[in-house]
């Protein structure tokens, strides 16, 4: 009996030492000792400084944790009230490392503070994405963006400041992924030392959750209580993997329909045979820009003049809208949308559909006896997709030989890129019809620093615009004034369509066709949110016979829809285009 007491002794004396040896190891009294479930442990008294310090860290965990589980996707959402939420994630996770053993409880909690992690990174991007170009991202098709991304920076703001976002956007990325495991153990061993209460925050907590939930309690406005951010962003991706694995096969099938496929060169294009036909896409000009008060009353009085213009020169116009597939950017989705006809609406789309031998609008007219062009001022490097459109040649960036300033990611200004093209392909007597796809680029995010149109025959080599560089507003004056973006997004506009008005004025001629149209809508900021995707498209010549090819159309006349002009989708135009100028 004497032994079997002192067994009992020594067992509890070295239950004793053990928790006095953990206690002495832990600077926190309530979240770094050992996990004991609850059981009491003898401390040494710590000093003040030690205890506001851990119960700071243990505060920053919890929110950090509560940031990562509550943030919103959309900026216009990241406000205070978006936090004064209760997430059901944090209550399931806690129930459920309170059932498991302590050997687990160390293994789960470092994980879940790893997805936390990716989460929060992922809406992150959401928040860039969505800001920009009007969509989340998509973690399987979306990586090479970041890439596209960091080159406009660099053509924007310069080499130095973009070097300096590239390496803070790492450093977030790395401080999360080693912050949030951290915040999570930390957490997770307060809850186990302090069990008791622990159980009794969740017999509070989850019932409150359900009864929020029911009843739609909200704190803010539009802001529901009950959470379950992180749930549905879990929910959302998944749909989003699986859907971008199916559309792949989807998309094959769409691609492979073509209705004009096998249709002969000389049935094609009949009806425009000996014309210059100049598909001219303007950067972020949409719908915004002719209906939001802040643009319209200028745009439409620009657009209103440039009609009279063109009539004093011969020509007629008629516009209406097309959706685009894309919006604040990505402009080659919104080109291959049209000249392919499918809808490139994601970068997997566009690369599937690049790897095809789709009949572009290009290649027919190259098949009908056009000579094709490609006229792509941002295009600095090997582009290998060219080759599915089908040029005959391509005007990039080198090859156009500008020896001006750059403008911001624009570089060249668009009055010296038609100038280029009209000497390259257009000015000599009796050259064979050509057929253009151009890209104008002055519009272009950062809209900062701006040129200004000068007299045709003064462009010369580009170097007349050098002046102009010093006389603009930069990058960091503009962007300093929410207004004052908005105001030279608008300028960069109106630049732009006096170019083009302008060309049509001084070069064209009764063999001239353009059709010229909006890329995409520019980023919400401008546009404001739930502007759509709209974008004007104008068919303009001198030839009355161009235009009564597409009378029932519904399109209006002049370079200014209406605002209930007909809407379909870009990538219906090609067939429509190319069955109105068919044979018939």
């Amino acid at each position: 009996m004497s032994l079997l007491s002192h067994f009992r002794r020594s067992s509890t004396t070295e239950r004793d030492d053990t928790a006095v040896a953990d206690a002495r190891v832990d600077t926190d009294a309530d979240t770094d000792g050992a996990d004991t479930d609850g059981a009491v442990e003898p401390q040494r008294p710590r000093r003040p400084v030690l205890i506001a310090l851990a119960w700071l860290l243990t505060t920053l965990a919890a929110l950090l944790v509560l940031v990562a589980l509550l943030a919103p996707g959309r900026l216009a959402d990241l406000t205070v009230g978006a936090f004064l939420r209760l997430p059901v994630e944090a209550i399931v996770c806690l129930a459920v490392l309170l059932l498991l053993p302590v050997r687990a409880r160390r293994v789960l909690a470092p994980v879940l503070g790893f997805v936390l992690a990716v989460l929060l990174i992922l809406r992150i991007l959401d928040l860039g994405f969505l800001s920009v170009l009007d969509r989340e991202f998509n973690v399987l098709v979306d990586w090479k963006q970041l890439g596209d991304a960091l080159n406009v920076l660099r053509d924007s703001i310069g080499e130095t400041a973009t070097t300096a976002a590239t390496v803070g956007a790492i450093a977030l990325a790395v401080a999360l992924m080693v912050l949030l495991p951290l915040a999570v153990n930390r957490l997770t061993r307060l809850a186990g030392r302090r069990r008791p209460l622990a159980l009794r925050v969740l017999a509070v907590a989850a019932p409150v959750w359900l009864v929020c939930a029911l009843l739609g309690v909200q704190v803010v406005p539009g802001v529901p209580v009950a959470s379950a951010n992180a749930a549905d962003m879990l929910t959302d991706r998944s749909v989003q993997v699986v859907s971008s694995i199916r559309d792949r096969y989807v998309f094959a099938d769409e691609i492979a329909v073509d209705a004009y496929r096998d249709t002969p060169g000389d049935q094609l294009l009949t009806a425009l045979r000996g014309k210059d036909v100049l598909f001219t896409f303007i950067e972020s000009y949409g719908r915004s820009a002719l209906e939001n008060p802040e643009y319209a009353p200028e745009m439409n009085a620009l657009l209103d003049r440039g009609t009279q213009r063109l009539a004093a020169a011969g020509f007629t116009a008629r516009t209406g809208y097309l959706t685009s597939s894309t919006s604040g950017g990505n402009s080659w989705l919104a080109h291959a949308a049209l000249m392919a006809g499918v809808w490139t609406n994601d970068q997997q789309r566009y690369n599937q559909v690049v790897q095809t031998d789709r009949l572009t609008l290009n290649k027919a007219f190259g098949k009908a006896g056009w000579r094709t062009v490609g006229v792509m001022p941002g295009i600095t490097k090997e582009w290998p997709e060219g080759r599915f459109f089908g040029y005959q040649h391509l005007y990039d960036k080198p090859t156009l030989d500008y020896h001006g300033p750059n403008f911001g990611w624009g570089p060249i200004p668009d009055q010296f890129t038609m100038k280029r093209l009209h000497e390259g392909e257009l000015s000599t007597p009796g050259h064979p019809p050509v057929m253009a796809e151009i890209a104008l680029v002055s519009s272009h995010w950062p809209w900062a620093p701006l040129p200004r149109t000068v007299g045709w025959d003064e462009l010369g080599d580009g170097s007349i615009f050098n002046p102009q560089i010093a006389e603009g507003l930069t990058y960091e004056e503009v962007w300093a004034d929410e207004s004052r973006v908005r105001a030279e997004y608008r300028r960069s506009l109106e630049y732009t369509m006096e170019t083009v008005i302008s060309y049509a004025e001084t070069y064209g001629d009764d063999n001239t066709v353009m059709v010229v149209l909006g890329d995409h809508q520019p980023a919400p900021n401008i546009t404001g949110e739930g502007a759509g995707r709209d974008v004007p498209i104008t068919i303009l010549a001198r030839d009355p016979a161009v235009l009564d090819r597409i009378a029932d159309w519904g399109w209006r006349d002049g370079l200014a829809p209406a605002p209930d002009s007909p809407v379909w989708r870009m990538d219906e135009f090609r067939d429509r285009f190319l069955a109105a100028y068919g044979p018939g």
